[in-house]
């Protein structure tokens, strides 16, 4: 089977509550804040380890997260030197026989903002998240996108423009998601953020949308 390049983006400066929750999660090499950062997301699964293994061969760049699944595998890999993420990024597309413009555009799948979250609804999901507790009152902001690796550039693109809290972020799978808590305003500025990151960034059409 060959293997398609479905999500690969660049992060010039990794905000510091995305690379805390990247340190939370990960089994590699946590980050530091304002590191240059690559998400890569391809099919199949497996395929992630002839990536990483190009990476690591041809550049210093230090692999944090590696999520191999049945259909798509992820990979982070950074560096305090742009120069060596992006140096990884061109031996892993040179490998796949692939340009940039190779990936599939994003695809938003849901983006709504809960105001004033209920008490019991804020604890369920502090139940489950990795980053920020989320307090009774705040609003909350919750993105869906596909293919999920995007959701790493909603976040920090997020977090750069508003002041907000990562409550959970999930960039590989079937569907990426994010979310966030604040104050009304900054939560509106910060999902103002992440979708017009998504929307702006190119690639192929993603074919309809299905279950998988």
């Amino acid at each position: 089977m060959a293997t398609s390049l479905r999500a690969f983006v660049f992060l010039d400066s990794l905000q510091p509550q995305l690379a805390a929750h990247i340190c939370t999660t990960c089994r590699g090499y946590f980050p530091v804040p304002y590191v240059a950062s690559l998400f890569v997301e391809i099919a199949p699964g497996m395929a992630i380890h002839g990536i990483i293994d190009t990476a690591l061969k041809n550049t210093r760049v230090f692999p944090a997260t590696l999520v191999v699944e049945r259909a798509y595998g992820m990979l982070e890999v950074h560096h305090e030197d742009k120069g060596e993420v992006r140096s990884a990024g061109d031996s892993i597309l040179k490998f796949l026989e692939a340009k940039e413009e190779d990936r599939i555009k994003p695809k938003l799948v849901s983006n709504t903002v809960i105001r004033a979250i209920e008490p019991m609804h804020a604890m369920i999901l502090d139940k489950i998240r990795f980053g920020s507790l989320i307090e009774p009152g705040e609003s909350l902001f919750i993105l869906e996108c596909e293919p999920a690796a995007y959701a790493a550039l909603a976040a920090n693109e997020a977090e750069k423009a508003a002041n907000v809290k990562l409550v959970d972020v999930t960039p590989y799978g079937a569907f990426g998601r994010l979310y966030m808590a604040g104050s009304e305003a900054e939560i509106d500025a910060a999902a103002a953020a992440a979708v017009a990151a998504l929307k702006g960034l190119t690639g192929k059409e993603p074919a309809s949308l299905k279950d998988k």
